[in-house]
C-alpha cells in the first residue's frame, strides 16, 4: 500500500535581533490567544521560500527586508494533528529597514522585544522549539509534536 505524499503547511518565523533583544509578537488569534511567539506567516502556493519569508515579515511587522537578508538558522517539523503538519522554516534578518509595528491588530495584540536572557514565560511550543534552536546552536532540524 502507497501512503498520500505529506501536505505540510509551510511557515516561515522572524528572528530579529537587535544585540540581545529579540522581537515576539502577541498571539490575538484564537490559536495560542495572549501567548508569545516571533513574528511568521505562511508560504503562498508558487512563491519561494526568501520571497515569500520577507513578503510575511513586512505584512505583520512593517520591517522590509531583502530576501538576500534572511539566514536561515533552523527548520522545525511540526505535528499539530492527525490531519495537519506544517515545515516551519526560521530566518534570522541579517539586515533590514523600519521600525516593526503591529501591521495586523486582528492577530495580533501587540509587538515587544525582549532579552535573550529572559525571554517571555509563556512561548508557543512549536515555535519555541525553533528559537530554542537558534539560540542553542542545536544543529538544523527539529521534529516536535511527534510521538
Amino acid at each position: 500500500m502507497t501512503l498520500p505524499l505529506a501536505e505540510p503547511v509551510i511557515d516561515t518565523h522572524f528572528i530579529l535581533r537587535e544585540g540581545d533583544k529579540l522581537l515576539f509578537s502577541q498571539r490575538g488569534g484564537p490559536y495560542g490567544y495572549g501567548r508569545w511567539h516571533m513574528p511568521s506567516g505562511k508560504l503562498d502556493r508558487g512563491e519561494p521560500l526568501s520571497v515569500g519569508a520577507a513578503r510575511e515579515l513586512q505584512e505583520e511587522t512593517g520591517v522590509t527586508v531583502d530576501p538576500e537578508h534572511l539566514r536561515l538558522v533552523h527548520i522545525v517539523h511540526h505535528k499539530q494533528s492527525d490531519t495537519v503538519e506544517r515545515i516551519g522554516f526560521f530566518f534570522e534578518a541579517t539586515q533590514w529597514s523600519g521600525e516593526p509595528v503591529n501591521k495586523e491588530p486582528e492577530k495580533c495584540l501587540g509587538l515587544e522585544w525582549f532579552s535573550v536572557h529572559e525571554l517571555p514565560k509563556d512561548i508557543i511550543e512549536y515555535p519555541k522549539e525553533g528559537l530554542l534552536g537558534y539560540l542553542q546552536e542545536a544543529g538544523t532540524l527539529a521534529e516536535h509534536g511527534w510521538k
